[in-house]
């Protein structure tokens, strides 16, 4: 049976057979011990981060007891979408570069000294989860969207579709399937994180799912 550990771009958590390509937490343990089940939070923490899946040969039992919960993402851009930022020692360069651009597409959120993963984790907190756990979200056109953003059709709610390279691509958890054109002056749900799709306009390219093609690096 699967366990209940793979994110969507809304930011929900599900039980799905498929793998994904980046594990991740959200800042210690949201399952029960003993029992490979989540609790009723969603969160332990205002840190949620995206990891690769092997890193100097640790090894890890998922969900074992008093211990963080992990998480899988199908790619990066479904990671950001759920409002979650590169690990700082996994991911060290892309860490550093999401800062970075994170850093100039949000100016006026950087504080009179060195920019700290806290600051960011603070801002994304209050950009991605509402009271009672809701997600954030807000409307934009789409050709106002850099590539790499996560959106809602007003039309087809409950699907989420990645921007890349000038088509919308349908998000499944297996990967990418259908593609299709759009309007730039369409208005749609964003569901990345309003930061994070400022940094993606700044220059952060996230690695992308390969299943519609070469979509990302």
């Amino acid at each position: 049976m699967a366990l209940q550990n793979r994110v969507t771009p809304f930011g929900e958590i599900i039980a799905t057979p498929e793998r994904g390509t980046l594990m991740g937490n959200r800042g210690g343990r949201i399952h029960h011990n003993h029992e490979q089940r989540l609790t009723n939070r969603r969160w332990a923490s205002w840190h949620w981060i995206a990891c690769r899946l092997e890193f100097k040969g640790w090894h890890r039992e998922v969900m074992s007891p008093n211990t963080y919960t992990e998480l899988f993402f199908l790619d990066e851009a479904t990671a950001l979408a759920a409002g979650h930022r590169p690990c700082a020692l996994c991911r060290r360069d892309d860490f550093q570069q999401f800062m970075a651009a994170w850093a100039a597409g949000s100016p006026s959120l950087v504080p009179n000294r060195p920019l700290r993963a806290g600051d960011v984790d603070a801002v994304l907190h209050g950009e991605r989860a509402a009271r009672r756990g809701e997600k954030m979200t807000y409307v934009a056109d789409l050709g106002s969207l850099p590539d790499g953003a996560m959106v809602e059709l007003p039309e087809d709610p409950g699907r989420a579709w990645l921007l890349w390279s000038g088509c919308l691509h349908e998000w499944t958890a297996g990967g990418y399937r259908a593609s299709r054109a759009f309007d730039l002056a369409q208005q749609a749900t964003v569901l990345t994180p309003r930061s994070i799709v400022r940094a993606l306009g700044a220059g952060y390219a996230p690695a992308v799912h390969g299943s519609r093609g070469p979509l990302g690096r």
